[in-house]
This record gives C-alpha cells, sequence and structure tokens, in this order.
C-alpha cells in the first residue's frame, strides 16, 4: 500500500522558505541536507520537500491542509501575516480557503 512520504514545493530560496513554514504556519523542521530540505505539520508523516529551483512554477499545488474551522484558521494566519488568495467559502462539499506562500504556490484549508 502507497502512502504520501514527501510533496516537492518549489521554491527560490529553500532557508527562506524554510523560515516561512516553521514560524508563519508552526511546521515542524525536518531533514536540512544540501538540495534536500523539508519541514511538516506537527506529527505528520508526511514532509514537505522545498525544492530550490531557479524557474518558479507558481500556483496551486493541490496540496490541502484539513482544520476543524476554516474562517478561525484562516483568521489567525492572517494575523501571522499570511497572505490568502481565496477567503473561507462554503460549498455544498465543505468549507474552504487558500493561502499562499512567499513563491505563490497556493494551498487549500478544508474543514475534516
Amino acid at each position: 500500500m502507497l502512502h504520501f512520504g514527501d510533496v516537492a514545493i518549489v521554491v527560490a530560496d529553500a532557508k527562506k522558505a524554510h523560515r516561512w513554514y516553521t514560524q508563519k504556519l508552526g511546521f515542524t523542521s525536518g531533514d536540512r541536507e544540501g538540495h534536500w530540505v523539508t519541514v511538516m505539520p506537527p506529527r505528520s508523516k508526511v514532509v514537505l520537500h522545498l525544492c530550490e529551483m531557479d524557474k518558479l512554477e507558481p500556483g496551486n499545488t493541490g496540496i490541502g491542509f484539513t482544520v476543524r474551522d476554516v474562517p478561525a484558521t484562516e483568521k489567525e494566519l492572517r494575523r501571522k501575516g499570511v497572505k490568502f488568495t481565496r477567503k473561507s467559502t462554503k460549498t455544498e462539499w465543505g468549507t474552504y480557503a487558500m493561502f499562499r506562500d512567499p513563491d505563490g504556490n497556493e494551498f487549500w484549508l478544508t474543514e475534516g
């Protein structure tokens, strides 16, 4: 059976991205060996590989994070300076919001 192990996020500066994910989102540090720089949400087994590259691929990553309360989480993250590209929206399939990191990568928040 396959499980997620890592997801690559293209960034311009891995050190800067590492600071953003740990300070703004509260992620924990993983490995920091050359090109392999990882972070993860607390207690997660899935890591984000902060893949430093010259050519950025900005836009929706298709990566989502589940939270108990999307509007409350959005409010908390906005206070920390996180930029949202879509405010909390309630749909027939659930409530979601979207935010971006400093390199323009977009992520989903959904209730779960």
